[in-house]
């Protein structure tokens, strides 16, 4: 299956997580930037809350889309252990590209959250959203980020991905809603029509819409 862009992968994807609809106990959390269109039509759909959660990928150097792992708000670290043993990462390697992209990934919060305080997430169903999963690399880290916040319930939520990366998800989360997992897999890109790369205005300017879309529905008007 072939997505036109994020926006219309939301709309089917929110189809899939219709059980979910108008529950006080839910909440949308997506991975910027990719993540946050297709969140964004999910949240208007089923009149739930929208929020992010920054996760940063430790991409090899010189092979940047290799990811060695992936940070997350928190201080969250995960590492794909097979990568580093076959490339013989040393930790000096590991620790420089951690710095770099944990000045970014704290960059993104303020620019995403400003002062607002990270969201209550202990007892609540958690649905984790993004565009597309490879690796996953960067989910796994959003997993472990929710994790320590003791939800009630995790839920992975993306239009499409790798079918042994559904399959691995499958065994660590509640649930993974998943529309297509083709094989050969390749990239989350080549499922998409349209696959520009989301800006931060975008992300600040869906958030800010999202939570004025809900405000409004819970209010009646």
């Amino acid at each position: 299956m072939l997505f036109k862009d994020r926006r219309l992968a939301g709309q089917f994807l929110a189809q899939d997580l219709a059980a979910y609809a108008n529950s006080p106990n839910v909440l949308l959390l997506a991975l910027p930037r990719g993540g946050v269109p297709v969140a964004f039509e999910i949240a208007k759909a089923l009149n739930v809350p929208l929020d992010v959660l920054v996760v940063r990928k430790l991409g090899v150097p010189n092979q940047e889309e290799l990811a060695m792992g992936a940070i997350a708000s928190g201080g969250v670290q995960i590492l794909n252990e097979d990568i580093v043993r076959q490339l013989n990462i040393s930790d000096a390697t590991i620790e420089t590209v951690a710095t770099k992209e944990q000045k970014e990934l704290e960059r993104r919060e303020q620019l995403y959250r400003g002062n607002r305080p990270f969201p209550e997430l202990q007892g609540k169903t958690i649905i984790l959203v993004d565009d597309g999963l490879a690796t996953g690399a960067t989910m796994w880290a959003a997993i472990q980020a929710v994790r320590k916040h003791q939800p009630a319930r995790i839920v992975v939520a993306v239009p499409v991905a790798a079918s042994q990366t559904c399959e691995d998800f499958a065994g660590e989360v509640d649930e993974v809603v998943c529309i297509t997992s083709p094989s050969p897999f390749y990239s989350v890109g080549l499922w998409y029509e349209q696959f520009p790369q989301t800006t931060d205005d975008e992300v600040r300017d869906l958030l800010a819409k999202a939570t004025n879309n809900h405000q409004a529905l819970s209010l009646g008007t």
